[in-house]
């Protein structure tokens, strides 16, 4: 590590000369992060295949998923993982208002998409499916509510780093921000892919 020795009146000081947090090491430091809740979401759906069929004499997934509500619900995600790619272009076209824009509307498909997750909840609940009904049910809202919950963190995450990017711009550290969100919201997507196949999909024309 290089550093630069300055001598004032009262004491030596020391500071680094190189920059605080190097990209590559943040950037490896990300995908350990992302191959960690890799396996997280690999463990329940192992889960999901042991205890998937486990109804106790409860409603199987055919009688409780509405298809086009998922349908439109992983179009939303798909959508804003669309829109985050146009942040990025602009981003690398150093378009900080145009970087804003796409992030807000990310931001409003992944709000919308949190809405229809918790109103399908709300109304699994009311219809006696909670999620002490059976294994199954216990399963599928630990599988998708954990995907939701990642899904709110990274829409925290969002916001606030609209707020640095509207106040600091594109700098560097900001950059670097968006490319790890960037890697995150697609991860999402790419496990929500896996949720509607084999939980609704399967589910419901198996």
């Amino acid at each position: 590590m290089s550093n630069t020795h300055a001598v004032s009146a009262d004491k030596p000081e020391f500071y680094l000369t190189e920059e605080h947090h190097p990209e590559s090491s943040t950037m490896l430091g990300f995908w350990i992060y992302l191959m960690s809740d890799c396996l997280m979401f690999a463990v329940l759906f192992v889960t999901y295949a042991v205890l998937g069929r486990n109804y106790a004499a409860g409603p199987a997934p055919a009688d409780l998923f509405d298809l086009k509500l998922v349908a439109i619900n992983t179009a939303m995600l798909l959508f804003s993982s669309i829109t985050y790619g146009f942040a990025m272009l602009r981003m690398e076209k150093n378009d900080r208002s145009g970087t804003l824009l796409w992030l807000f509307v990310t931001g409003i498909f992944g709000a919308i998409f949190l809405a229809l997750e918790l109103y399908e909840f709300n109304h699994l609940i009311h219809e006696g499916a909670g999620p002490d009904r059976s294994a199954f049910l216990s399963i599928f809202f630990t599988l998708v509510g954990t995907h939701g919950l990642h899904v709110t963190f990274g829409t925290i995450w969002l916001i606030t780093l609209m707020v640095q990017v509207a106040k600091f711009g594109l700098v560097e550290a900001n950059r670097r921000r968006l490319m790890c969100l960037s890697m995150f919201w697609h991860f999402l997507d790419v496990i929500w892919i896996g949720v509607f196949s084999i939980v609704y999909l399967l589910g419901v024309l198996g």
